[in-house]
């Protein structure tokens, strides 16, 4: 699809050059705004479709939000394209539902892997592949994450195609098998359910690059979003500082 003179992305509203190494990807678009108001500084670059875009610094680190739109197709779409023009470190925020019962409404679920109970990952590679979040990014948010006590979860998520296909199970003609599936999820500890990690791990995975997500589960108010991007932004922060440190 694409080629070393391609500077334009199809669906993103960037181009090579308007991009960070790290960049923070939500789901929902308007939640970019949010995310960004915690930066240092930054400036809107634009939407398209579900696709919107900001750049700004935090603790002079560039650091860039754009949004993948509900699932994983729209989320491999945007990982490719932002991979295209420059992006290294991608990790979500997002919202989940619970599916352990050691987890509960209004915690912080730091994902480690990612079950891939979605379609999109396997048009990339065989379902025996696991989608595992990169190790410095997990450990870099659990840090962060301490240094701020919003003591969070650490765990594996579900990631799911359909969204009423878990919350009104009862009402599809599969129902015995989401709901076998699920008490199997369960019963391997999964913690959270949400709908792109698995794409989003297996994608960076398959490209070299890096990726983490932090959920909010069962809440979506913007305290909590800011709350979940200040420990995104500290663990970018320690990462980049890392970086140079190797050099």
């Amino acid at each position: 699809m694409f080629s070393n003179k391609v500077e334009q992305v199809k669906h993103l509203p960037l181009k090579i050059g308007e991009v960070a190494r790290y960049v923070i990807v939500p789901g929902d678009p308007n939640r970019v705004e949010i995310i960004a108001s915690v930066f240092d500084n930054y400036q809107l670059q634009g939407s398209n479709r579900e696709f919107n875009a900001a750049r700004g610094t935090y603790k002079g680190v560039e650091v860039s939000v754009v949004s993948t739109g509900i699932g994983c197709p729209s989320t491999a779409i945007a990982v490719e394209e932002l991979a295209h023009i420059g992006a290294e470190v991608f990790i979500r925020i997002g919202t989940s539902g619970a599916v352990e019962n050691s987890v509960h409404k209004g915690d912080i679920f730091i994902a480690t892997g990612a079950v891939r109970d979605d379609g999109t990952s396997k048009q990339y590679i065989p379902i025996e592949f696991p989608a595992v979040a990169d190790y410095k990014v997990v450990t870099n948010l659990i840090k962060a994450s301490k240094e701020l006590d919003l003591n969070a979860k650490v765990g594996i998520c579900q990631s799911k195609d359909s969204f009423f296909g878990e919350v009104e199970p009862e009402r599809m003609p599969i129902a015995t098998v989401l709901d076998s599936k699920w008490k199997a999820w369960q019963g391997g500890g999964v913690g959270a359910s949400e709908m792109e990690a698995a794409t989003l791990f297996t994608l960076t995975q398959i490209k070299k690059l890096k990726a983490g997500a932090v959920l909010a589960v069962e809440v979506s108010d913007e305290e909590t979003v800011k709350k979940m991007t200040k420990m995104v932004l500290e663990c970018i922060h320690s990462m980049e500082t890392e970086r140079l440190n190797e050099k």
